[in-house]
């Protein structure tokens, strides 16, 4: 099989490009044109920023508490901060979050591989940055799963975010990964993007954030632009 790689490159080196052929999925949807540049209208770069609890209700910042009994697995607090290519924090920023249980199931139909579903966990929350860009959750620790991209795959253990800024243009979609995961090394989404930028997608354990006796604590910072931007997600798996 042969195939036209596009003529265009990605934004930067550290953004995963539009085709990657071990992720098998980017072959049907990669564009082989040079993308059009669209001029900016009001819709695009005008927003709903400042009112985002009147639009989608109070965050959700404790995915563990949102039905009648604790979910399965570890507990875990990921905080960190959301700055701009100058380093400076980036205010009133919603960050939507999805992610498997911890047997690795999510809970949509699609998902239908042999794993339980976890009847205390929805697996989907959301925070707004405060003032000096901050935000914190608490979730439990996601599972592996396998995926039909080829023999044997499994997508090791993730956290999706959403950020969306103050216009409907301005949205960072990734994938938040976990340290010492010997999945990452093989998994053709996480390799889409080059090292060393990879490991921006990385967390880091914390000891001070963790909460004795309670939930791990990681630390996760999202740059929005510039030399030391936060990858992208290459594509949706789930």
């Amino acid at each position: 099989m042969s195939l036209t790689l596009p003529q265009y490159t990605p934004e930067d080196a550290g953004q995963p490009p539009s085709l990657a052929l071990d992720y098998r999925s980017t072959v049907l949807r990669a564009p082989q044109h040079a993308p059009i540049a669209i001029p900016e209208t009001l819709t695009e770069v005008t927003g709903p920023a400042g009112c985002w609890d009147r639009l989608m209700g109070s965050a959700m910042a404790d995915l563990t508490t949102q039905h009648k009994a604790p979910p399965q697995g570890q507990r875990i607090v990921v905080s960190g901060r959301v700055l701009d290519e100058q380093g400076r924090p980036v205010p009133n920023t919603v960050m939507e979050v999805w992610q498997a249980n911890a047997a690795g199931r999510y809970i949509h139909s699609k998902d239908n591989w042999d794993a339980p579903l976890d009847p205390n966990f929805t697996g989907a929350g959301r925070v707004v940055t405060d003032e000096q860009g901050r935000y914190s959750y608490v979730t439990i620790r996601p599972g592996a799963y396998p995926w039909g991209n080829h023999t044997n795959a499994w997508r090791p253990a993730h956290i999706h975010l959403s950020l969306l800024g103050p216009a409907f243009s301005t949205r960072l979609v990734t994938q938040l990964y976990f340290p010492d995961d010997p999945l990452i090394e093989i998994d053709p989404i996480a390799n889409a993007v080059p090292m060393p930028y990879r490991q921006r997608m990385v967390c880091r354990f914390d000891i001070h954030s963790t909460v004795p006796n309670w939930a791990l604590g990681y630390l996760f910072d999202v740059v929005l632009r510039g030399d030391k931007a936060t990858p992208m997600e290459d594509g949706h798996d789930h």
